[in-house]
């Protein structure tokens, strides 16, 4: 059911309804006293308290002088006027919320909205419109509900709000004038927590007041049942809601000899039914295995001399075997878990760029590679005093970005994972043969890739298997850019019958402990693949394992997609998988 003002009026209201919409205004409470309700609040807050310390210590003194209590001054009768004049007045405070629910509600005089099917309805404020409840049974699908009718907004200068816009929130009078103060700009939204101290109070009150200032809805982004507190300082900043992801699981994985469920966080659909199938595959054939063969995140800072002589000298100090215990040392007493491996340099005219490379714990590590760097640099300069730290990243690093330092050098957690799969579970689980597979690999994978120029992406689709965990386990969705560098390599063995399959990705960077995997649903799929935390037994194993679970993962998608490619079924799965049949009754329609 649509909402929409009468035809060939400017307005839903009448000589026998009331006064126009431009002129409707409703008397709050607090309309009535002189000054702002956050400043007379304050004002009779503090005469409360105080004239009762002043009454206290002058009762006190009294006992002490054995003066009796009903005896008077001046000051002390004015006192307990101004102490009952507060209570008076705290206690109207308290009720205002109370007093203001009958106050606000709507009359028959209020703004009406007309339906499509000639009725009016009231608008409880000039800027919220309330669709009226249909009783009738829910259709098949809540999206064939015509929505496109728009109710224009009282501004002239804000763009037509849609009848789902401006849901009202239940908020108190208090909270409305903050949203006031934000719209205005008189309190910063960025400041909202610090100043409330309620992390959930502080996220509705902003979400208010962006519609507000914006005049679009949120409607459909949930509010209620998140943990704000969780997120305050470390996770995100200024929030107004949060992004509902399913998450499917796969397998059971069999890696190393144990199984594991996966949990993926993705809207694409066909990639959790087709990584199920590529570890099914593996689990009929009896398993995948993995080596870590490196760990250790970088941090390469740049740093500038008045010469290219003096960044030499740097270079040559820093990469001398003689002085690596000694900047290993400084380096790591930013944690106990930092442990400095390597130095690698590259001088650039003046400037030098210093790539550390250290082990992290089961956290991913770039806060602590960062620490233990900027140690480093203190130390240095003492005996270089004409070093210029220009920057403590210098993109060497290189994070987040696609660079052939991470494909060769690696970052994070390097992971080789192979697995051998049989003949038999090639033709019946994966409805392809051996040599389809070894020829598609080789002209797609690797020679397409090397047509495109690619760096690290001698893959199929490597980077939507390492999302879609990454995001489920609350790892940096953005360093999926390098985690996401991986070589697949196939070949047949035992006579042609059986097929190798090996996945190598030099850059996983994974953590558990520390930024998103400490919340609440990014912890529970930590714990499912029993991982979740530090590891204080044996530090960085957890860490280590989530890395491998990753490549596992990554080996089975890249066996079900190749297999649907070489089999000709990746169009028909992605039709059956990823469409939702509402769409071909639209088309047929």
């Amino acid at each position: 059911m649509n909402l929409r003002h009468p035809p060939n009026t400017k307005t839903s209201t009448s000589a026998s309804t009331g006064p126009p919409h431009e002129d409707v205004k409703f008397k709050r409470a607090s309309d009535a006293l002189p000054l702002p309700l956050y400043l007379t609040n304050g004002i009779f807050f503090t005469l409360f308290f105080s004239v009762a310390y002043f009454l206290l210590h002058r009762w006190r003194d009294k006992i002490r002088t054995s003066t009796a209590l009903h005896v008077l001054s001046l000051s002390e009768i004015s006192a307990l006027f101004c102490l009952l004049a507060s209570v008076i007045y705290l206690l109207g405070f308290f009720g205002i919320d109370f007093v203001q629910s009958f106050i606000s509600r709507p009359t028959s005089h209020d703004h009406h909205v007309w339906l499509d099917d000639g009725h009016q309805t009231n608008s409880i404020d000039d800027e919220q419109y309330i669709l009226k409840e249909d009783s009738r049974p829910p259709g098949p699908c809540p999206a064939s509900l015509d929505s496109s009718q728009v109710v224009p907004h009282h501004h002239p200068s804000v763009a037509p709000i849609t009848i789902s816009s401006f849901k009202p929130l239940s908020l108190s009078e208090e909270d409305e004038e903050i949203i006031k103060s934000v719209v205005s700009g008189t309190i910063p939204s960025y400041s909202l927590e610090s100043k409330l101290g309620d992390c959930k109070r502080a996220a509705a009150i902003r979400r208010e007041a962006l519609q507000k200032m914006t005049g679009k809805s949120l409607e459909g982004m949930p509010l209620e049942g998140f943990d704000y507190e969780s997120i305050l300082g470390q996770c995100c900043e200024m929030p107004v809601g949060y992004v509902q992801i399913p998450v499917g699981v796969a397998g059971p994985l069999l890696l190393d000899g144990k199984e594991y469920t996966v949990p993926m966080a993705t809207t694409e659909g066909c990639l959790v039914a087709s990584t199920n199938r590529g570890c099914k595959a593996i689990y009929a054939s009896g398993g995948a295995t993995s080596v870590l063969f490196k760990d250790g995140m970088t941090r390469a800072p740049v740093v500038r001399f008045g010469s290219a002589k003096r960044a030499a000298e740097l270079k040559f100090f820093v990469v001398d075997p003689l002085n690596f215990d000694t900047l290993a040392t400084v380096f790591n007493r930013s944690s106990r878990f930092a442990k400095l491996q390597g130095i690698q340099c590259a001088v650039a005219g003046k400037n030098l760029y210093m790539r550390f490379s250290c082990s992290t714990g089961d956290a991913m590590g770039m806060n602590m590679v960062s620490k233990g760097v900027q140690n480093v640099l203190d130390f240095l300069h003492n005996d270089f005093p004409d070093m210029d730290v220009i920057g403590i990243s210098g993109n060497f690093c290189s994070d987040k970005k696609p660079a052939a330092v991470n494909w060769i050098e690696g970052r994070g957690k390097s992971v080789v994972c192979e697995a051998i799969i049989k003949e038999e579970v090639v033709r019946k689980v994966l409805k392809t043969n051996v040599g389809a597979l070894v020829e598609l690999n080789m002209l797609k994978n690797l020679t397409g890739s090397a047509v495109a120029g690619a760096l690290g992406g001698f893959n199929a689709h490597a980077s939507n298997i390492v999302s879609a965990i990454y995001i489920a386990t609350g790892q940096d969705p953005a360093q999926n850019v390098e985690s996401s560098h991986c070589i697949t390599m196939m070949e047949p063995i035992n006579d042609g019958k059986d097929l190798h399959i090996s996945v190598t990705m030099p850059s996983i960077e994974v953590g558990t402990v520390g930024g998103g995997t400490q919340l609440a649903s990014q912890s529970a799929c930590l714990n499912l693949l029993g991982v979740k935390g530090a590891n204080k037994d044996k530090p960085g194993s957890n860490s280590r394992a989530l890395a491998s679970i990753v490549a596992g993962s990554v080996l089975a998608g890249e066996l079900s997609l190749m297999s649907a490619i070489a089999a000709g079924q990746l169009v028909k799965s992605h039709m059956k998988y990823n469409r939702s049949s509402k769409d071909f009754t639209n088309i047929a329609s």
